[in-house]
């Protein structure tokens, strides 16, 4: 009896279970198939196509462009990443502003082994760090205007980049001229495949070949507010002025933000101003995009997305609230399902740990199911079916961008990445609410390491 009890409580907590994730499971693939039917409908009628490089890598700018790089124990990295951008990016007209704090020394010493180069400018911090990458990122804003105020110029546009990032030779130029009909245009993120790392590091591959790929396609067409990457994105002097004072304060990035490139973003919109998300392609048919290592550990990984699921889900809503269009309100609801899906997800995969047991009480003639309700079935069949659709996207933008092979382990990459999911979105939780009790936050880093790859077609 004592058995029987207990499986009977099994089965009903695998009812309910399964009735929560199903419904939660069907309502996010229909927010997909949103998604999905709208590309495919402006892939077949041509309004979208991944256009090709005009402007030759090395043509002069339209005017001073500000690239900012932020940076906190980045040793290992920047000298690289600062060497990279000053070779492939030969205008006179940009300025390099590359941030440490004065804890840091490892960094400066690596920044100052680039070399002599008029073109770059290394700012440290009078704070010690880490603070936020935003408060890094407002004291290269404040060096920048102190220079043109002694230099007598004024800078154009402003570009963030990070430290580990390898940019490709002909962005420069393209975001240059994007610039001439946008006041923030963003460049796709290209995660590199990494042989130590297939499956964690991976998994950033098939994330972001999707997003970028499909996802920031659709809403530049629609039209909506587009959020900033943070690396690879150009902004208008004129928009960072116009959000500094929309905010009423001189700096203009949000110090007390963990995201604040996918904020910013946004605000351009807010404000009024119009966004691109720039698709292109070289003479070799290479994505111009910012290619970059992303965590190859799961600690790593989960304290990444830990950040980005704190700024963007908990602070978004916090600090931007639900303002705008319904298509606008749709897109920020999706921006914020994070956490919520990391529920979601835990609830599927503890159904894989109970499904089995009572399956075999079941066979076993121990326990009798009750029966399961025909609208239950048609949930998980349709479940079944949102399911098969979306593992053959997610093949079908990997496999587009890095190859069958990575879009075969797209299969297999996926549970990793809900597991990652879900870890992160209870240390999302625990974070947001020690920063709101406490009033502060910090700039939860990620690592890098030495990026023996590091290489670009000139």
């Amino acid at each position: 009896m004592p058995l029987e009890m207990a499986l009977d409580w099994l089965g009903r907590a695998e009812h309910e279970l399964l009735l929560f994730a199903g419904v939660w499971f069907a309502i996010g693939a229909i927010d997909e198939f949103g998604i999905d039917a709208l590309y495919l409908w402006l892939r077949l009628t041509g309004r979208v196509r991944t256009g090709q490089v005009l402007a030759d890598r090395g043509a002069p700018l339209r005017g001073v462009a500000a690239v900012f790089v932020p940076a906190w124990q980045e040793a290992g990295v920047v000298g690289a990443m600062l060497r990279h951008c000053l070779s492939v990016w030969p205008q006179a007209n940009l300025r390099i502003y590359a941030g440490c704090y004065r804890n840091d020394p490892a960094t400066l010493a690596a920044m100052v082994a680039v070399g002599h180069d008029p073109r770059l400018r290394i700012v440290v911090h009078d704070a010690d760090g880490p603070t936020t990458k935003a408060d890094c990122l407002n004291r290269l804003y404040a060096a920048m205007r102190q220079d043109e105020r002694r230099g007598g110029f004024a800078v154009r546009s402003v570009i963030l980049h990070d430290a580990e990032d390898m940019v490709h030779p002909a962005a420069l130029a393209a975001l240059d001229r994007a610039l001439d009909e946008a006041d923030f245009v963003q460049l796709p993120v290209r995660p590199e495949p990494q042989r130590s790392s297939r499956w964690i590091a991976g998994h950033y591959c098939d994330e972001f070949a999707e997003s970028h790929g499909k996802g920031m396609v659709v809403r530049d067409w629609l039209g909506v507010g587009l959020p900033a990457a943070g690396v690879g994105c150009a902004f208008r002097r004129e928009a960072i002025e116009a959000i500094a004072r929309r905010r009423g304060v001189r700096d203009p990035f949000a110090a007390e933000c963990l995201t604040e490139d996918y904020e910013f973003g946004l605000l351009v919109g807010e404000i009024g101003r119009r966004a691109r998300f720039l698709r292109l392609r070289d003479a070799d048919g290479a994505l111009v995009a910012t290619r970059e290592f992303f965590p190859g550990r799961l600690g790593s990984a989960v304290r990444q997305k830990t950040r980005w699921l704190h700024g963007i889900a908990f602070q978004g809503w916090e600090r931007l609230g639900w303002n705008g269009s319904a298509v606008e309100l749709w897109m920020r609801l999706r921006d914020r399902r994070g956490p919520l899906i990391a529920v979601v997800l835990a609830a599927g995969y503890l159904l894989f740990a109970i499904a089995p047991v009572t399956a075999f009480a079941a066979w076993s003639g121990a326990w009798t199911p009750p029966p399961v309700d025909p609208l239950l079935r048609a949930l998980i069949a349709f479940n079944f079916v949102a399911l098969v659709w979306r593992l053959a996207m997610r093949v079908a933008f990997t496999a587009r961008e890095y190859g069958w092979a990575e879009g075969a382990r797209a299969v297999v990459r996926m549970p990793l990445a809900n597991v990652v999911a879900i870890m992160a979105g209870r240390r999302a939780l625990f974070a947001y609410l020690r920063a709101w009790r406490s009033g502060r936050v910090r700039w939860d880093h990620t690592a890098h390491f030495g990026h023996p790859t590091l290489v670009a077609a000139a």
